[in-house]
């Protein structure tokens, strides 16, 4: 069975988890520790009211937060909502997502990708070349449930890493990283595949991945592995804090 777009929003809460979670009437607010927007976006339920955004705006502020609130599809009233608010979008995702076996038809070369947890100092040297720092591979380590690091050669050198985590049987990738100096070489495709045969070994059937619409590079390769965009969601942020 094909999973839904709220499967994947739990995945992706599973796998990338916040540090905090507080609800605040119909809003969720997270506490992301430094780790990213995924994680310290709040969401909004259904039977919202123009107080509690205000609420929450103000929750945000007093915790020196920048406020930022996820939008999914199908929330246009919030989306309008927030405009009127001052908030402008930032960050738009794609939601990508196919079955494992698509991924796991192909063999990986020898010594091409690995994993590997706990991530190896040299997967953290790459992280860290990425601008992946140690408040994003904290969210890594508090992921409960199956997880596992990537780790990437080619030209006989170290040049890739990543994360992948699995819920419900559906493995989500994050923080993909390789070297600027060995991209274009096919290791993406490798990685993920490797992650793909690591979920598969687990009892996952599904593999998903998020994205942000700029990052053509990156959108290239899901889309060269045959993954499919099946939903998308943005950010709005308080529009005088983009300037910050």
């Amino acid at each position: 069975m094909m999973p839904t777009l709220q499967d994947l929003y739990a995945v992706t809460e599973a796998t990338w988890p916040p540090a905090g979670r507080t609800e605040q009437g119909s809003v969720i607010l997270r506490d992301g520790a430094g780790g990213g927007k995924r994680v310290s976006a709040a969401t909004v339920a259904e039977g919202w009211t123009d107080a509690d955004l205000a609420a929450a705006e103000e929750a945000m502020t007093l915790r020196g937060k920048t406020p930022l609130f996820m939008i999914h599809p199908g929330e246009d009233a919030l989306d309008t909502a927030l405009a009127a608010r001052g908030y402008k979008v930032i960050d738009p995702v794609n939601i990508w997502l196919c079955p494992l076996s698509q991924l796991t038809e192909t063999p990986i070369p020898r010594v091409t990708a690995f994993a590997i947890w706990e991530p190896l100092a040299i997967m953290r040297e790459i992280w860290a070349r990425g601008g992946i720092g140690p408040e994003r591979i904290a969210v890594m380590e508090r992921a409960q449930g199956l997880k596992t690091g990537l780790f990437g050669r080619t030209d006989d050198k170290s040049a890739g890493t990543g994360y992948c985590a699995l819920h419900t049987g559906i493995a989500m990738v994050h923080a993909l990283e390789i070297l600027k100096e060995h991209r274009s070489k096919g290791l993406g495709k490798w990685m993920m595949r490797c992650a793909a045969f690591w979920a598969q070994e687990q009892g996952g059937t599904h593999m998903a991945v998020l994205c942000t619409q700029a990052n053509t590079g990156a959108n290239g390769l899901y889309a060269s592995l045959g993954m499919g965009v099946v939903g998308q969601y943005h950010y709005r942020i308080k529009a005088e804090d983009m300037q910050k």
